[in-house]
């Protein structure tokens, strides 16, 4: 890469992995260690040109496109954790497209506090990748299905496939109380929000973003604890923390969910042996970003969770 700290303007080429992106997107991933509000600044500001015209945040690039960026200092690279390489196990892949079984505990991606995550894990693993980008997030404690594109027209499809709900999402969820409802759909708005500690938080507000979440009834029981019911959770919309703040409203927080849950029962349910958020990606159902296959993927409960579920249907009472 180009260095980009000279007191002279940098000239860049798109090429076909920067095609089809977004030009903010474009720079932030180029002007790495460079401020995100510097990044949206020059913007603004007509400084980035793109083939000598001034460009919007919004703006595509095309194959071929001729970038100007003003001059830029970059800050002194700092002492950094290095980025282990890990393999993750695959549930599908081909020249388009990775689909892992993300385990829990483990960030989609580094920030807010994370120096790595499974994308740069997933990079220095396989370095002769050229091109490995997500097409969407799990929250860093929820476990199971994630989709990482290989081809930049693989991923800008997925994220239209997202967008527009092409892909069905099924997540399973067990939730503290007794759930009554074979199906219910669950359309309450969403709005995100800081708290007085600096974290981000989601609730549900009249006036926040559209949200609409099916459960469906898989099983309840009876424990010691309490009573606990398993859903299986149809997404038909992407918010942030979008079932486990709509199930929490509910008054059905999932079990092990440090933010929005109960905290005095995760405390004990620990000692039971669940020790993470009880919240898993299982299902996928999409048309191939390329070919337009239709795939069903999977990935099964991991093994700490279907675990506690086998005690619960056969050591307690089916509800």
């Amino acid at each position: 890469m180009k260095d980009l700290s000279k007191e002279s303007a940098t000239f860049l080429e798109v090429g076909e992995d920067g095609a089809g992106q977004r030009i903010d997107n474009y720079l932030l991933k180029v002007l790495r260690g460079v401020p995100k509000s510097h990044v949206y600044r020059i913007l603004r500001s007509g400084e980035v040109r793109v083939n000598k015209g001034r460009s919007t945040a919004d703006r595509r690039l095309e194959l071929g496109d001729r970038v100007r960026l003003p001059p830029i200092r970059l800050a002194e690279p700092k002492d950094v954790a290095a980025v282990p390489a890990r393999d993750f196990a695959v549930v599908f892949e081909d020249e388009a497209m990775i689909v892992i079984d993300k385990p829990a505990g483990v960030a989609v991606h580094g920030g807010s506090g994370v120096d790595f995550g499974v994308i740069e894990q997933l990079r220095k693993a396989r370095p002769q990748a050229r091109f490995l980008e997500l097409a969407h997030r799990l929250d860093r404690d929820t476990s199971g299905l994630l989709l990482i594109g290989k081809k930049r027209s693989a991923l800008t499809k997925l994220h239209d496939l997202f967008r527009d709900g092409g892909i069905d999402k099924r997540y399973l969820a067990l939730v503290k109380g007794h759930w009554r409802d074979k199906l219910r759909n669950v359309k309450l708005p969403l709005h995100k929000y800081m708290s007085a500690e600096g974290e981000r938080r989601v609730r549900v507000d009249p006036e926040g973003k559209e949200a609409h979440s099916i459960m469906r009834l898989k099983g309840r029981w009876k424990h010691p604890l309490g009573e606990f019911s398993l859903l299986e959770v149809e997404l038909r919309t992407g918010r942030t923390h979008q079932i486990r703040v709509h199930l929490a409203h509910l008054g059905f927080p999932i079990l092990g969910d440090e933010k929005y849950g109960d905290f005095a029962l995760n405390r004990d349910l620990q000692k039971a042996g669940v020790k993470r958020m009880f919240l898993h990606a299982a299902v996928l159902r999409l048309p191939h970003p390329l070919s337009g296959e239709k795939l069903h993927l999977a990935a099964p409960l991991p093994p700490e969770l279907q675990k506690f579920l086998n005690k619960l249907e056969t050591a307690n009472e089916t509800l």
